[in-house]
Parts: C-alpha cells; structure tokens; sequence
C-alpha cells in the first residue's frame, strides 16, 4: 500500500457526528449526576437563548441527568431545579452546544486558572466546572424547556437551532429508507448529504469519505442513483460513521475532547489528501470548491455519468488548480509527490518540498493547540472527578 503523508490544513470546519458523539460520550462518563449550582459567560452571543444572569438562573440547583446528542449538537438533559415546585425550574430542561469551529468542552477543577478563550463555564457542586473554550467565538449554547420523550427542545422552544434530518446511525436508517429519502430529490450528492435537515450530523468530511468508499462522484445529481448505488452509498456512509465514532473522530484542526484527541484523520482516503495517489487506483486525488466548501475525491473511481459532465464542466476545471497534473488515464511518476517521484523538473522539486514543509507546518500547528488546550485542562483539573 501507497504510505500516507501528511494532509494539508484548508479552512475549519466544524466537528461533525462522529466527533460530537465522542465529546457527548466522554461528559456522560464524567458529569452524569453533577448538579450545576451556577454558571457565568463573558461573552453573551454564545447563549443564544438568555442573557447571562438569565442563563446563570436557568441552571442553578439543576442535576445533569444525561447527555446525548442530535446531528451535530450536544444535549445537556437538565433535571428540575433542587427545591423547586413551579415554574420553569420545576420542569425539565435541555442544553443545547453547538461546537462550530473551534469550540471544546472540558471538566477541571474549579480552582483551575482559566485563559481568555473561556466564554461559558458551569460550575459544579462537587467542586469541578465544566468549560465551555472557542477560540473563534462561532460556538453557541441555548437553555430550553425539555420534551421528555424526545430529550429535545419543546416544540415552537427552538425553532432553526437543531438537525431535522435522519440520524444516519439510527437503527430505523435502513437502506429502503435511505431510498424512500433519495425518491425525486434533486442536486448534487455532495450538497445534499451536508444538508441537516436531510441527514444530521454529515459534514465535509464524512460526506467526501463516504462518496469516494461508494465510488460516486459528490456532483452527481441525487435522482440518477441506482438502487446498487444508494446501497452502496448507505453502506459507506454508516461504516465510515461507524468506524471514526469507533476512533474518537478526526483531530485535524482544533477538535479535542475531554478525554483526548481522535485518530480517524489518519485513516481518512481522500479529505485534504488534495495531489495525493488514490488508494485505490494511484491516480491524484482532485479537489474542488462546491458552495465554498472544499470537496475531495478521485476521478477515476468515482466517476460522473457522461450525461452530466457538461453542466459540471467549470467545478470540474479548477480541480486542475489543487492537482499536479490534468486527468488523464494512467498516472505518472511525477503525479506521485515524496520521495522517491521521478522525472520532476528542479523548480517541480523545490515547490514540493515547499509544500511538504507548509503541511507539516500546520499541522503541527494544531497539533500543540489541541495539546495545549488538553494538557492545561488535564494538569489543572487536580483530579478531581
């Protein structure tokens, strides 16, 4: 097998189901049970729902019952307030954290020094506070009223802030559904596998993970699919969800979660492998930009039906712009960047080399980010638990 090398950085993406399902696993083993005696935010935007000392009385005396998780938001199920016999601290409530960029969730000491990127912190009876730190500031929390049976927001509560869509690891995701869902919809496949009211919690990543692993091009319009193509397709889809839930999601930019970093960016086929050998076929792995976001896949494995490749003509000429060489059957020596590629000219040799070093550059870069963030949470937490 071809060896891996390591991916590019390109602009934040948010984390998605696999990554949230490991933070919300994480916090169930570390808080469930706590009580919340208050809360504080130095940075209002984040709740979306109240102003602080509203939030900050919306959660005093509340029990953390459970934590679970819909597309890609955390929730927070929050018990009665304790002594409470009416009114909104009576009933059960939900709070919702949606990551975005840059946001993580750790549990330390309440003694523990903070830093500047700490926007919303809940402190715990038995002496730990859960921290909520963004360093972008796109990350949001909304307190709510709770249906008991959904765990989710009450109806007309929340409208706008959570997934519709199907939860793609649900047992009652089947492939006949998936079909049913597929049935007369129109677009490309890409956009409306990232759409959350179509499917939750699929972002960027998986959704390029999951086209390449059913060989179907992410421009290929929904309603030309086959039924060997949508089961392929939503078999791809839960064994790729699966298997990065299985290694605590994707650390390629600044996810962390309370217990450590993922490893599933090390297993990724052909997300910020842009230049790079397809696994399967060598051939360079393309990348193009479809609604401002960049989208991978191989050309040759995952081909466009022939019928289609006009109206995809210009998205499909800047990939030439991420790639070392056009399209072409067979692959060359110098399509293979890294040691060893032959037949490259001195100045091809030296913007390789360039671009290796700006790769790893980065990605050490977010590397000692997490670290730091992680580190500082692990040693100030006292271990408390």
């Amino acid at each position: 097998m071809l060896a891996r090398r390591t991916p590019p950085r390109y602009p934040l993406g948010m984390p998605e189901l696999p990554e949230v399902e490991t933070i919300a696993r994480d916090l169930r083993g570390l808080v469930t049970g706590a009580r919340i005696v208050g809360a504080s935010s130095n940075w209002p935007p984040t709740l979306r729902s109240h102003e602080p000392e509203a939030f900050a009385a919306g959660v005093a005396g509340r029990p953390i019952e459970g934590i679970g998780r819909r597309g890609k938001q955390l929730l927070l199920w929050l018990g009665p307030a304790s002594g409470a016999t009416e009114g909104a601290a009576a009933e059960p409530a939900v709070l919702t954290v949606h990551l975005k960029m840059t946001g993580q969730l750790f549990v330390v000491a309440a003694e523990a020094p903070s830093d500047h990127h700490v926007h919303v912190v809940l402190t715990l009876a038995d002496g730990r506070e859960l921290r909520f730190r963004d360093m972008r500031k796109f990350g949001r929390m909304g307190l709510y009223r709770r249906d008991t049976e959904t765990g989710e927001p009450l109806e007309g509560e929340a409208v706008g802030v959570l997934a519709t869509g199907a939860e793609p690891l649900s047992d009652d995701f089947t492939a006949r559904r998936f079909a049913e869902m597929l049935f007369r919809r129109r677009g490309r496949l890409k956009t409306l596998l990232m759409n959350q009211d179509f499917l939750a919690g699929i972002g960027n990543i998986y959704a390029d993970e999951a086209l390449w692993r059913s060989r179907l091009h992410p421009l290929r319009d929904a309603h030309t699919l086959r039924p060997d193509d949508i089961r392929r397709l939503h078999r791809a889809l839960r064994d790729v969800l699966a298997e990065a839930v299985e290694r605590r999601g994707s650390s390629v930019d600044d996810y962390t979660a309370p217990e450590g970093d993922g490893s599933m960016q090390e297993h990724l086929q052909v997300y910020q492998r842009a230049g790079e050998p397809c696994e399967r076929c060598s051939r360079p792995i393309r990348r193009i930009v479809v609604g401002g976001r960049s989208t991978h896949f191989c050309s040759w494995c995952q081909r466009l039906p022939a019928e289609q490749r006009a109206g995809a003509a210009a998205l499909l000429r800047s990939a030439n712009q991420a790639a070392p060489a056009p399209i072409r059957r067979g692959s060359r020596w110098t399509e293979i960047s890294g040691d060893g590629a032959l037949g490259r000219t001195r100045d091809e040799e030296a913007k390789a080399a360039q671009r290796q070093r700006r790769i790893a550059a980065n990605r050490k870069a977010a590397a000692t980010r997490r670290a730091a963030a992680r580190g500082g949470a692990t040693a100030r937490s006292g271990g408390a638990a």
